[in-house]
């Protein structure tokens, strides 16, 4: 075969394969237009297993420790408190009624690794089972919810982009076991007149497998709605959420991304 013959070949496939990638992610990206805000029609996402929870991950060196499993210094309340989680055996664990805690420390782009555990036995269903989140800039949530084995709309299960993506698949475990997300995060970009230049985006491994590939968010996650952006901070704190379940967290860092 003529080596000319054989680029042209070449890159006519390319072309069609980067065809068929384009058209998969705005598939995926018309797909939130789609649905209506947690339709019970949307469909689930198969489930994985994802395998047994091992150790504790490693914390790379250039890592900011958000959670070490000691105390909560680096935390604090909405209203700039003192938060009342509790703290023992190397976790912390929402306390009802105490409300959400955010960093001290604001965020922008950066690579965030979270590890939790839903309540066991776990009580309730769909929305009202194991029920947390992890908010970027305290804003763009990833949803925390004991997923196994229990059914809820597909954009509140856990892994999703609340309210917008449904993750590609369900990879939970079953509630008490060790679960980790790894996140990355990048930030909207506003112009000096508070117009939006770029969209968030967020990718997301939950116990490994990847379950939000380089997803253009909408605006800021929310119940029940999808909000456009508003122009804000270059940084804001990382946030987890009080939904009156005892879910638990350890080994929370991030790495900011220059």
């Amino acid at each position: 075969m003529r080596t000319a013959t054989l680029i042209t070949m070449l890159a006519a496939a390319a072309v069609v394969c980067f065809g068929m990638v384009a058209s998969a992610q705005w598939g995926r990206r018309a797909g939130v237009e789609k649905w209506t805000i947690h339709d019970e029609a949307r469909p689930m996402p198969p489930v994985v297993d994802p395998g047994p929870a091992g150790p504790q991950a490693p914390i790379p060196a250039d890592a900011i420790v958000l959670f070490d499993g000691k105390d909560l210094s680096a935390w604090t309340t909405s209203k700039g408190a003192e938060p009342t989680w509790r703290v023992q055996d190397g976790y912390m664990e929402v306390t009802k009624k105490s409300g959400s805690i955010r960093t001290k420390q604001g965020f922008g782009d950066c690579q965030l690794h979270v590890e939790w555990a839903a309540p066991s036995p776990g009580v309730g269903t769909g929305q009202d089972r194991g029920n947390s989140g992890v908010f970027l800039m305290d804003l763009y949530e990833v949803q925390v919810l004991d997923s196994y084995e229990s059914k809820t709309y597909a954009d509140g299960t856990a892994g999703a982009i609340y309210g917008q993506y449904p993750p590609l698949v369900n990879a939970s475990r079953k509630p008490g076991e060790w679960q980790t997300y790894d996140i990355v995060f990048h930030a909207p970009r506003f112009d000096a007149n508070g117009g939006l230049i770029g969209p968030a985006y967020l990718t997301v491994f939950h116990n490994g497998i990847l379950v939000q590939d380089h997803e253009e968010l909408t605006g800021p996650t929310a119940n029940k709605a999808r909000p456009p952006y508003k122009a804000h901070a270059d940084k804001l704190p990382i946030s987890l959420q009080d939904h009156s379940h005892p879910v638990r967290f350890r080994n929370i860092w991030v790495r900011e991304l220059k």
